[in-house]
């Protein structure tokens, strides 16, 4: 078995652990940030910039205070000067030791913002210069493919959502391990079906609102797994242009869990079948799909506000198996390491 599907069968225990240790946390910091930020910055890289796209949606929804994703080259590169009174400066990094995530913060703190760290090392560089830190309790990351950190990114989000908020409970919240427990069961299912893209090179991953950033986390995997040429769309924008790529064949995975963007989406996969193309929908246990070529079923009713993690985890089984069946080794891409440090 490789350490990526090792880390992706540990994941419900992380975030198990996730929650206990920092549960008490959250309700510290929600004493402390009530009503106090206009503005929040998400600043990240790689597979931690996806767990971003999927906080700036969890944020804005949940607590009404606009999100902005940093662009940090503005400071590593350009040096802009920002007015960030006010602002909570969130950095996400695994490692903690990504140069240029540090640099932003660092500058952050000089322009007046309140900086939070989301890592998974609690003694590195980015613990060290925030003024807060919530710790993910992944354990070791020995693959280069991000899992259990991804997804204990994207918990300790609702838990920063909840302290910024009033439309989560710490009860609903500790729900996610299980949840995640569940998703892991899928493991055998999905190994019975990935043979069937053994020869996939290029395909589309689609979704829409919270699983937005989903839909950019499976094609990373793919792409770093698998060598799979993987974009990621919205299920809107696809519509206005990439549509035209698709031709018989052509390989889409749809995230479709139950809620607001479910009708949209389950549109565009009757369009698509109509175009002849290889759909798999990622979806609830009950959903009607008849127009899916193959599906998978993420067991259990789950309110679409808390699918994300469930439902990237069968994403990430996909990416490890196919890499087994296309003969690639997971745990060594070529050209990649698990730190990788830019400016």
């Amino acid at each position: 078995m490789s350490r990526m599907m090792q880390e992706i069968l540990e994941q419900p225990q992380a975030l198990a652990r996730t929650f206990g240790a920092e549960r008490q946390h959250a309700e510290e910091f929600r004493r402390f940030a009530n009503r106090k930020f206009r503005l929040i910055v998400l600043v990240a890289r790689g597979t931690s910039d996806n767990a971003a796209v999927f906080g700036r949606y969890l944020l804005e929804l949940t607590t009404g205070i606009p999100v902005s994703l940093a662009a940090p080259s503005l400071h590593t590169l350009y040096h802009a000067r920002l007015d960030l009174r006010d602002a909570l400066v969130v950095g996400i990094s695994q490692s903690g030791a990504g140069i240029d995530i540090n640099r932003v913060l660092e500058s952050a703190r000089r322009q007046h913002a309140y900086t939070v760290g989301i890592t998974n090392e609690p003694k590195s560089p980015m613990a060290q210069l925030v003024d807060d830190v919530f710790v993910v309790r992944a354990g070791h990351q020995r693959s280069v493919a991000a899992t259990k950190t991804y997804t204990g990114q994207l918990l300790l989000l609702y838990l920063l959502a909840f302290a910024l908020g009033d439309q989560h409970t710490l009860a609903a919240i500790s729900e996610i391990p299980d949840r995640a427990r569940e998703a892991v069961g899928l493991v055998e299912e999905i190994r019975g079906l990935v043979e069937r893209y053994r020869y996939m090179r290029q395909c589309a991953v689609v979704a829409r609102g919270l699983n937005y950033a989903n839909a950019f986390e499976l094609s990373l995997k793919l792409m770093e797994t698998c060598y799979v040429v993987a974009e990621r769309f919205s299920a809107a924008d696809f519509l206005h242009g990439p549509i035209a790529m698709v031709e018989p064949s052509f390989p889409l995975v749809l995230f479709m869990p139950p809620g607001r963007t479910f009708h949209d989406i389950n549109r565009l996969l009757r369009r698509l079948r109509g175009l002849g193309a290889e759909t798999l929908a990622i979806t609830a246990a009950e959903a009607k799909v008849p127009g899916a070529t193959r599906v998978i079923r993420v067991p259990g009713k789950i309110p679409e506000i808390y699918t994300p993690i469930p439902y990237i985890i069968p994403g990430q089984v996909f990416a490890a198996l196919l890499a087994e069946v296309k003969g690639i080794d997971p745990d060594h891409p070529r050209s990649l390491r698990i730190v990788t440090k830019t400016l």
